[in-house]
């Protein structure tokens, strides 16, 4: 055996909870203000709000618009008032205070950030990296995937039968590559462990719950040979899971960002993407280095890739970028040439980033950013960070 885990957590788990809300008021900001400048952070305690940060706005925003984001986010999550589950047992949305504590952004990074040219500098020094292999149709490895996907048909059981299932539920799939060669070339042999947490109500009980998720995880292994007789399933392991919520669970901004990203396969950047505007290259340089790993995989040169960028404050250009493709790469095409070759062809400033992606215009027509944090910020295949526009451009490298 050569086995590997991933964890993933539902949009009401405490801490997606968090995430959700915040980026919920970069969607507000954004739609409205399309050059606001964002940062916001929220600690969600039983019943508690606290939103803090920094914003830089031509748009007012009350008290009351920020209780109403609040509100709407946890209702949109499944906390709305109106399940199998008491006040005492779940958060309720009428329940919730919520206290605001935003600051004006600083001038000296705004003045750093916004350009008298047009250009935008980075709103932040820092590392973010980004990474694919081969894996799922979205080059995506299979620990995350499979627990993103079991995750995902509980949760969605949950919002739409309140009265047996609750939405604040975790998820860890085990891959057993069977050796390590076939985890280098991401082959996998079986899924070793599924586990899955999920709320209940006290009318469903532990064993009606169990037959509802063990019924899920059938229907989804109708769909792949890898969940066998063989696959170990934990359900409620801890035995009793009645309350949850961030009654019983604090929440943060930021505090899920393997279960966001790569579910460990990679290394992840210093600071989160949930909260952020576009300016903050934590948010967009991820985006930009996942769609580079993703068209270096997708394109044939190598079965993964790691691709690392850094920016310096108030800066446009890329500090460095570097290309890692464990040893996968076809044999003409170095890491060396990938990394130089990138940073000829794409600018990867701020503003490159922002235009390529439609960074400042989030709506329900294109993304919103509550919806990536509650889905996780790589790996979904309509973000247009994960659209593989570019595949002749890397192709042509392995002509040469």
């Amino acid at each position: 055996m050569y086995l590997f885990t991933s964890e993933s957590v539902s949009a009401g788990h405490p801490d997606k909870c968090a995430d959700i809300i915040s980026d919920s008021i970069v969607d507000y900001y954004l739609q409205r203000d399309p050059n606001a400048k964002v940062a916001a952070e929220v600690l969600i305690a039983g019943k508690n709000v606290t939103i803090g940060g920094e914003i830089n706005s031509l748009i007012q925003v009350t008290h009351s618009d920020y209780e109403g984001i609040v509100r709407d986010a946890l209702i949109k999550i499944g906390y709305t008032g109106n399940s199998g589950f008491s006040n005492k047992q779940t958060l309720y949305p009428d329940d919730v205070e919520v206290r605001v504590q935003l600051v004006q952004q600083s001038l000296e990074i705004n003045s750093g950030v916004v350009k008298a040219d047009g250009e935008l500098g980075a709103g932040d020094q820092g590392i973010m990296f980004g990474y694919a292999s081969i894996g799922d149709s979205d080059f995506m490895p299979l620990a995350i995937s499979y627990s993103r996907l079991i995750c995902d048909r509980v949760y969605q059981y949950a919002l739409n039968n309140s009265n047996e299932l609750g939405v604040d539920i975790k998820t860890q799939v085990t891959i057993d590559y069977g050796n390590k060669d076939n985890f280098t070339n991401g082959v996998a042999k079986s899924i070793h462990t599924i586990i899955v947490s999920s709320p209940y109500t006290e009318k469903t009980g532990k064993d009606k719950a169990q037959e509802i998720i063990l019924n899920l995880i059938k229907e989804i292994s109708k769909t792949t040979d890898l969940i066998d007789d063989q696959t170990i399933i934990k359900i409620n392991p801890s035995g009793s899971y009645i309350q949850h919520s961030s009654l019983y669970d604090s929440g943060l901004t930021g505090r899920k960002l393997i279960v966001d990203s790569f579910g460990g396969y990679a290394p992840i950047g210093g600071g989160a993407q949930s909260g952020k505007d576009y300016t903050k290259v934590d948010r967009s340089g991820l985006y930009a280095t996942r769609w580079l790993a993703k068209h270096i995989v997708a394109a044939g040169i190598s079965k993964k890739a790691l691709v690392q960028i850094s920016y310096a404050i108030g800066e446009a250009k890329p500090i460095s970028i570097t290309v890692d493709t464990q040893g996968t790469s076809i044999e003409n095409i170095s890491d060396e040439q990938l990394s130089i070759w990138i940073g000829e062809v794409f600018p990867l400033t701020p503003r490159w980033i922002k235009e390529k992606f439609n960074l400042d215009k989030p709506s329900s027509k294109t993304f919103l950013y509550a919806d990536v944090a509650a889905k996780g910020q790589v790996g979904i295949s309509n973000y247009p960070w994960e659209q593989l526009d570019s595949l002749d451009k890397f192709r042509k490298l392995l002509e040469a």
